[in-house]
């Protein structure tokens, strides 16, 4: 089911993130604690900015385990980041191909996902079938994720709209509905889990959602504070130097403590470019 985090806030190296605390997304890859599948070890990927150089993202992305990949243990302590998205892979869907991992990346877009739709080769012509013909070519892998990412861009696209947090949320929306929708027409019992993070370096809308409100979505939790600090495997979020800011968003705690707060059921967080963050039911 996968295993995701998200950074927004003052640049830090991304070792701090990915490697550092003591339960890091690399750890996760193999022993995640908070789903029922603990090993997600079907590739990982990571993407950053670097606004000085260019507005659209570096990605990484490899088959091999995140436990087990030598160039990110050597890219990680020397690489500086202020927003960045780093996913761990369980395949569901789609073999196991670059082409599959995430994020999943569309222009200055990035997008990961956990969760999944179940029995997606019943829906998946019809994700497809309205896109544009540059959203219907862009795709090039397998997966479910992909596919809502690309119906996603297609509502935000079409809407005219700027692209900001109101329009993605929006988009959002109409991409869950439509889903909801094309599950019950085509026979699927079995809810849709949508933990879903997009960012353009500039904020990040994520969701934590699932197709059947009776059911519990799956972990999703914010953290916020002033200065982001791991020492000996325990994060922490310290007081305040000059403008510091930081705002995380994780599938699993990174570490024990209450400076973890967990997104309720079928709502939004939305961390701003100010670094704001607000919490929004999902209207679907």
């Amino acid at each position: 089911m996968c295993r995701l985090i998200a950074y927004k806030g003052t640049p830090l190296i991304m070792d701090d993130l990915l490697y550092k605390p003591k339960n890091s997304l690399i750890n996760q890859s193999i022993h995640a604690s908070e789903i029922e599948e603990p090993l997600n070890g079907d590739g990982f990927g990571v993407g950053w900015y670097a606004p000085e150089i260019n507005y659209e993202p570096i990605t990484y992305v490899s088959v091999n385990p995140a436990w087990n990949n030598r160039n990110l243990k050597n890219l990680a302590p020397k690489i500086k980041v202020e927003c960045m998205l780093a996913h761990v892979r369980a395949a569901t869907e789609g073999v196991v191909a670059e082409s599959n991992c995430h994020p999943f990346q569309y222009k200055n877009l990035l997008m990961a996902h956990n969760g999944g739709i179940e029995e997606f080769y019943k829906v998946k012509r019809h994700l497809r079938e309205p896109l544009s013909d540059e959203l219907y070519n862009w795709i090039q892998g397998q997966t479910d994720s992909e596919h809502i990412f690309a119906y996603l861009l297609n509502h935000l696209l079409r809407s005219g709209q700027p692209i900001n947090p109101e329009s993605v949320m929006d988009a959002f929306e109409k991409t869950f509905r439509d889903i909801k929708k094309m599950m019950t027409q085509h026979g699927i019992n079995e809810p849709a889990y949508l933990n879903i993070v997009v960012t353009n370096g500039l904020f990040i809308v994520a969701t934590r959602y699932v197709s059947d409100p009776q059911e519990e979505p799956l972990t999703l939790y914010h953290s916020e504070g002033s200065r982001y600090v791991v020492e000996d495997g325990i994060t922490r979020l310290e007081a305040p130097e000059d403008n510091d800011h930081a705002v995380l968003v994780v599938s699993e705690k990174l570490t024990e403590g209450d400076n973890w707060t967990m997104i309720p059921p079928n709502h939004f967080v939305i961390v701003e470019q100010s670094l704001n963050v607000r919490i929004r039911p999902i209207k679907d």
